[in-house]
């Protein structure tokens, strides 16, 4: 084999694994830059967590499921797949109608429970915004091969070689940790170490499993550091074997999470509910 069909192997590396740990699949937004899809997030992020009304969230809510469903991807099926996020953002709105201060009419008042059409917006606004910050965050974990992220960083974000492939080696024991935790829970039905019987003996199984994974991420953790040490990880200035590239879509993709920011601003301020955070 040549050097130049090994060079040719290494710039077009065959489909990775996402920061789950698992295999990508095809689409469209595998074909973008990893930066560029983080630097897309950061922006969505950034930009709701400056609002705190409930139509521009809406609005971004909106755009981003009728965008992602356009390109192919299921945002229910997506948002379904995670659904302990989703129950904690639907838990996070309910609170928030609890706690916060109760203006206008009584909706729904027992004991220490009370939630007015005031308090039931804001609650409604902040669990519609956290919806809207969960999809792109979700969109970027299954698409994402965390060493394209890495060069990405490095090459094109010039952040220090050794934090980012701490970073990198992390991401890449993630997906471990949830197989060991897979075959930890086998392990012990196989040994006849159920959950026992009541809240009790749940809690009681929960911990040690919890506490054999942290045993074996330590371990994990302790093999990585003396390996990447041995083979010169972080000793001088590194070369990398992909070039990290750029296209057209990257650029589409910044530009449609600007226009979809702009069109909630515009919308909120016209219906007369743009609230920024500092006001």
């Amino acid at each position: 084999m040549t050097n130049q069909t090994q060079n040719q192997r290494a710039e077009q590396p065959g489909p990775g694994y996402n920061l789950l740990g698992e295999r990508i699949s095809g689409g469209i937004f595998n074909r973008m830059n990893a930066g560029a899809k983080l630097l897309a997030t950061f922006i969505l992020t950034l930009g709701l967590l400056a609002v705190k009304d409930w139509a521009s969230a809406l609005t971004v809510l909106t755009l981003e499921i009728l965008a992602l469903t356009l390109l192919g991807v299921a945002p229910l099926k997506l948002l379904g797949r995670f659904w302990p996020v989703l129950v904690a953002s639907l838990i996070t709105g309910w609170s928030t109608a609890l706690v916060v201060e109760k203006t206008g009419d009584t909706l729904i008042h027992f004991s220490f429970i009370w939630v007015t059409t005031g308090s039931a917006l804001t609650g409604l606004a902040l669990m519609i915004r956290s919806l809207a910050l969960l999809l792109p965050s979700l969109v970027l974990l299954a698409s994402t091969d965390p060493t394209d992220l890495a060069d990405s960083l490095t090459q094109t974000a010039k952040l220090p070689a050794r934090f980012v492939l701490a970073a990198l080696a992390a991401l890449r024991l993630t997906g471990l940790l949830f197989t060991e935790w897979t075959t930890l829970g086998q392990a012990r039905r196989a040994r006849g170490l159920g959950s026992g019987s009541g809240p009790l003996g749940w809690v009681k199984a929960l911990t040690s499993r919890v506490f054999a994974l942290l045993v074996q991420a330590i371990r994990q953790g302790n093999r990585l550091s003396i390996t990447m040490e041995a083979r010169g990880f972080g000793a001088g200035e590194r070369t990398w074997a992909r070039q990290d590239r750029h296209s057209h879509l990257d650029a589409l993709l910044l530009l449609a999470v600007t226009l979809i920011l702009v069109t909630a601003y515009l919308l909120a301020g016209a219906l007369g509910s743009l609230t920024f955070l500092w006001q």
